[in-house]
């Protein structure tokens, strides 16, 4: 298959706006953790587009820039942030509430930047999130919050001189839904909005209202939202990047690991239990079974791809796989995810192995917020129209074309965003295969 032509990045001029769907736990985290940031005040750490590094060439080369100095990527001083939220608390209550962040070191020095950021009137119907209930919200009627989140979105451009803009969700899951014929094509949607048929979930009004003003779209939820034909086709037509779904933070960042690890030694798996503890606003909302559904759908997945049962029947044929999500208030936003993994070998002898990850959700998901908007911004600038596969690096259900199956393996997913980054910048990609030596020494 041919390479293809290497694309023209525009320059990373100009105001970067970034508007998160959710001023929560994640967004306000991510904010608080931006502003820090760039005054000297901490250290971006997870994010790879701040710390990461990239080889290039031979490893003899010794050429492994900052993945920041090799790409023209927006600097953190660019960015302006803006968010929609049900709940009307500033970006500094939010993540006093959230609880996160420690207030005297890290909230109180930027707290009137923090205080600066009020969320919009939500595109929110509680039909789909049935957790939540805030009083910061636009009208039921599916057009009306359509044309809302568009006039948002130019408001903002527009009183803070933005250049480009990105868009992020970091809201609440949303019910399950499935793709159906409102979702296939143009004529079809619209319609749809205007009956305000319940197949329209506002996720979708929010990834439909970013495409239509420009703005590239990353989806954090597991969500049915930039996934459907309609968006998708748009999006490419467009030449507006969109990527999901559901960030890749805790346990199913372990998964990610350890599934690749087995399946690259031939290991069987008999069964893999997973649970999990969380006390945020995202397990209130995944208490509610509608909501779990859609979280469990994106969970299960992974396993399935990774270990490709039909090709090992012996090996993963029979996998007992089984997700379970708790709410606990008191553990807040410190989740813990517990897996227990009956694995066997060598003639069949039976092992176990136990992973107990006692995590912060939104620590870790603040700088995979931060990568998406920064490499989103880039595939915008080099006219990467459509699904960013190169992203499915930070996402649990990676979206991927028709007739594509998604790659789950954390490390192939490295290596194909990399490999991107080379691709874009006219370098050679990395294989890894070491051939060379052997040539030079012949």
């Amino acid at each position: 298959m041919n390479t293809p032509q290497r694309p023209t990045i525009a320059p990373a001029q100009g105001r970067l706006g970034v508007l998160t769907v959710g001023l929560g736990a994640v967004a306000s985290t991510l904010i608080a953790g931006v502003e820090l940031a760039r005054r000297g005040m901490g250290e971006p750490i997870g994010s790879l587009t701040q710390m990461g590094t990239i080889r290039l060439g031979r490893r003899t080369d010794q050429n492994v820039p900052l993945i920041r100095d090799f790409v023209p990527l927006a600097t953190l001083d660019d960015i302006v942030f803006g968010a929609w939220d049900p709940f009307p608390d500033d970006a500094y209550v939010a993540a006093q509430r959230a609880g996160v962040l420690e207030s005297t070191k890290h909230l109180e020095p930027i707290a009137e930047s923090l205080r600066s950021i009020r969320p919009m009137a939500a595109a929110f119907d509680s039909r789909y999130v049935k957790r939540l209930e805030g009083p910061n919200v636009k009208s039921l009627d599916k057009r009306a919050m359509l044309e809302g989140i568009r006039e948002d979105i130019n408001v903002f451009m527009e009183n803070n001189q933005l250049d480009r803009v990105v868009m992020l969700w970091c809201g609440s899951t949303e019910i399950y839904l499935e793709r159906g014929p409102a979702h296939q094509d143009r004529d079809a949607f619209e319609a749809a909005i205007d009956a305000n048929d319940p197949s329209i979930a506002p996720s979708m009004l929010y990834a439909y209202a970013a495409l239509l003003e420009g703005a590239g779209f990353c989806n954090g939820a597991p969500n049915l939202t930039a996934d459907i034909p309609v968006l998708e086709r748009l999006a490419v037509e467009s030449r507006l990047p969109i990527s999901g779904k559901d960030f890749k933070t805790g346990q199913t960042l372990v998964k990610t690991v350890l599934a690749p690890m087995f399946k690259a030694r031939m290991l069987g798996i008999a069964g893999w239990y997973s649970t999990n503890i969380l006390g945020n606003r995202d397990g209130e909302v995944l208490d509610d079974p509608e909501s779990f559904k859609t979280k469990e759908e994106s969970k299960l997945g992974v396993l399935e791809h990774i270990l490709e049962p039909e090709r090992y029947p012996s090996l993963y044929g029979d996998i007992y796989h089984k997700v379970r999500i708790n709410y606990y208030p008191p553990r807040g936003d410190n989740k813990e995810g517990w897996d227990n993994i009956d694995l066997f070998g060598w003639l069949g002898y039976p092992m176990q192995l136990k992973v107990d990850f006692l995590c912060r959700d939104s620590i870790l998901a603040a700088p995979l917020a931060l990568d998406l908007v920064l490499f989103t911004d880039l595939a915008h600038r080099a006219g990467l129209g459509g699904i960013q596969e190169w992203l499915s690096f930070y996402y649990k259900s990676p979206q991927v074309a028709a007739g594509l199956y998604p790659e789950h393996d954390l490390f192939i997913q490295q290596t194909k965003l990399k490999n991107t980054l080379r691709w874009m910048m006219g370098e050679d990609q990395i294989t890894h295969l070491g051939i060379e030596y052997y040539l030079d020494e012949g």
